[in-house]
Parts: C-alpha cells; structure tokens; sequence
C-alpha cells in the first residue's frame, strides 16, 4: 500500500524565502518521492533520479554559500527540509544529510582555489557524497582508524577499508579520514577522494534491516593515488573536522528521526480514525487517545529540541552538547512512536501491507548511525559533569 499523504506540520520558518522553500519541498515529496518509497524500498533500489533531481532544485547544498551553488539557508531551515524529505522517504532524507556531511569538510575548512574548483559541483552539479570515517575495527573509537595516506612526492597513496559508507559504491566523492601520522587522533587527515579513482571500490552492500534502498558498503582503497591538493587543511587535522562536522551531521540526524516519526504518528491518526470497533472509531478509545498524544508530544519536543540546537549553531554558540541531546532524543522517540505506530494498526500494522512495520525498523538505525546513542550520552554527560576520570 502506498504510504498516505503527510499532514503538513505548522512550522515557524524565519522568511518568506524558507516558506516558499518548504512548500517547494512538500511539492517534490508528495508527487516524486513518497508515492514510490514503499516498492523501492522493497526492491532495494537507490532513488539516484530524486538525488539528481533534488540537486537541480538546489536542495543539496542548501546550508552552503551561494557563492559555490549552496543555498544559502540557516540550519534552522535546512533540517526542517530534510524533515520533510524524511517524512516522505527516510533514504532520501538520510542521503540528503550524509551529502552534506560529505561536503562540509571541504566547505568549511577547505582553500578558496578548492572551494572554487571542487563544491560547485558538489553542492548543485548532480554529485552525491559520501563521508569515511568508520572502519570495520574502529567505529566508537574513531580515533583508532587504520586506513593510511603516505606521501609519494606530490601525491598521496591511500591504503585501507572503510565500513557502513552510505553510498557505498554508487557516490561520486568521499570524503575520507586517513593516517598520515602517529597513532591517535593528531595523526588523522582529511582527503577528498573522486569516487572513479584507481583502485578504489565497494563490497557488497550490507544486507539491513530496513534502508533497504541506500546502500551501505565497505569501501576498499587499493593504493588509491590523490594529489595534495585534495588534502583538506593541514596535516593532522583530520578528527577535528570529523568532530565538527559529525556535531552537525548529528542534527541532520535528528531531524531525519522526526520526520520519520511523524510519518508514523499521521498513519496511525489516520488508521485510528477509520477504523471501527464496537460501533465506534479505535481513536475514541482512550487508551489510543493517550498513545496519540504521547506520540505528539514527544515528536514536538524532539522538534523543538533540534531546532534550538540549530539556532546555537546559525548564531555561532557552541552547540555541540545540544547536538547530541537532539540525536539523543530524536532517535528514541522515533524508535518509541514507530513501534507504537505499529501497534496501533494491530496485526495490520505488522504487515507490509502499510509502511509503519518499515518506519519501525528504519527508525532502528538512527539509534546507531553518527555515533550510537550510548555514546551521545557520552558526550551530555562530559559537558555537564566534566571529562572522566577527573
């Protein structure tokens, strides 16, 4: 069954510009995207067209300056679109967010003569991105990465095998944390590597729960050769710009976990409302009645949470504790309302025959992505009760 048209969400937008922004959205969502998300899904196929399409509607780049094909938007704004792409098909919304984690090394701390060669292309010329970091035996402990870029002349030769790369295989950039040092985080760099390069390929990509259309790989680097001028910033600054951009990546997350989750909460308002039992409307019962209201509340206080981390960061706050909180949050309550979206719809809600049984474990995966929710944790507590170990 193919999933129901999205309730518009009664959103607060800074401009007129982001409401005709957003409208454009819901546009793309409701005719391009949602009506196919269920059988693509199933099928296992990557949505490249939408990606394209939504590159050539100026929707990749949109946290990025106009001056290189960016959008020029806050992040206040750019999260609720990738809530509304979410909504609509988690694939997309998701891919939408890893793009940008992709392109943010290079946006913010990349040279001009790089800006200028390298992002119009990536922000709004048809380019999907993809971000390395992981490795099958550093996920967690980023910072133990094994991966190595040695320097060959004017060259670097990278050797080594990331893990769990969305895009796996089908982007035309990664953007890649490499060894260039000692041990440790000092010894990381940043490498922008062209998705052609020689001696560079993807594994199988891994079978998964629910994201069955976006494809997560292992990518291999077989003496794949790049030149210096495709290391971003100096050497052995690497894990700083990896932290600073999965700060915001990690609010893409969350607005990712509550577009989902709200796609969950209209499909149970909807089947709650229509369905009859005991001469009455399952919705009249007070027991769902509770449910649904749960449900909202905690999908607007996810919403108000990441918003808030937003606007620290469009002012220039730190705003990386309140990052993690909002992954925190998001993330759970997507998992939360998903499953009681599930169980709402009863033994209809555990067939494919409506997609709340895929919103529940899509939503799974957003617990783990972009560091996993134990150590989000992690990272609250350090900021409020000091480092460990003191």
């Amino acid at each position: 069954m193919p999933d129901r048209a999205q309730q518009p969400v009664d959103r607060q937008l800074p401009t007129d510009e982001a409401r005709d922004l957003i409208s454009l959205v819901r546009g793309i969502a409701q005719r391009e995207i949602a009506p196919k998300a269920a059988e693509e899904e199933d099928a296992g196929r990557f949505p490249r067209e939408t990606f394209t399409l939504l590159s050539q509607s100026g929707l990749l780049g949109l946290p990025y300056d106009s001056e290189y094909g960016g959008g020029d938007q806050p992040y206040e704004v750019y999260l609720q679109v990738l809530e509304e792409l979410a909504a609509a098909r988690l694939t997309v919304g998701l891919g939408v967010s890893v793009h940008t984690l992709a392109s943010y090394a290079l946006a913010a701390h990349g040279t001009k003569q790089q800006q200028v060669e390298h992002l119009p292309a990536m922000l709004g010329g048809g380019l999907l991105g993809a971000y390395c970091l992981s490795e099958p035996s550093s996920g967690s402990d980023a910072a133990s990465l094994r991966t190595k870029a040695v320097r060959d002349g004017d060259d670097w030769v990278i050797t080594g095998t990331k893990a769990w790369i969305t895009h796996g295989g089908v982007a035309d950039f990664y953007t890649v944390m490499a060894r260039t040092g000692e041990d440790g985080p000092r010894g990381i760099t940043a490498f922008l590597v062209p998705g052609d390069a020689d001696g560079l390929s993807a594994a199988v990509p891994e079978r998964k729960m629910g994201m069955k259309g976006s494809p997560t790989a292992q990518v291999h680097f077989d003496d794949v050769r790049v030149s210096d001028e495709r290391r971003i910033a100096e050497e052995g600054q690497g894990f700083s710009i990896a932290l600073s951009s999965l700060d915001s990546g990690r609010l893409g997350i969350a607005a990712c976990a509550i577009g989902l989750a709200q796609a969950a909460l209209d499909e149970a308002v909807a089947y709650a409302t229509d369905r009859r039992q005991f001469g009455r409307a399952i919705a009249d019962f007070q027991g769902l009645r509770f449910m649904i209201a749960d449900m909202a509340t905690q999908i607007e206080a996810g919403r108000a949470l990441y918003l808030a981390a937003a606007r620290l960061r469009d002012a220039g706050l730190p705003f990386a504790k309140q990052a993690a909180m909002a992954k925190l949050h998001c993330t759970d309550t997507a998992m939360r309302v998903t499953t009681d979206a599930v169980q709402i719809l009863g033994g209809y809600g555990y067939t494919a025959d409506f997609p709340v049984e895929r919103y529940m474990r899509e939503a799974k995966v957003l617990q783990i992505v972009e560091g996993t929710n134990q150590i989000q944790r992690m990272v609250i507590a350090r900021h409020v009760a000091g480092p460990e170990g003191r």
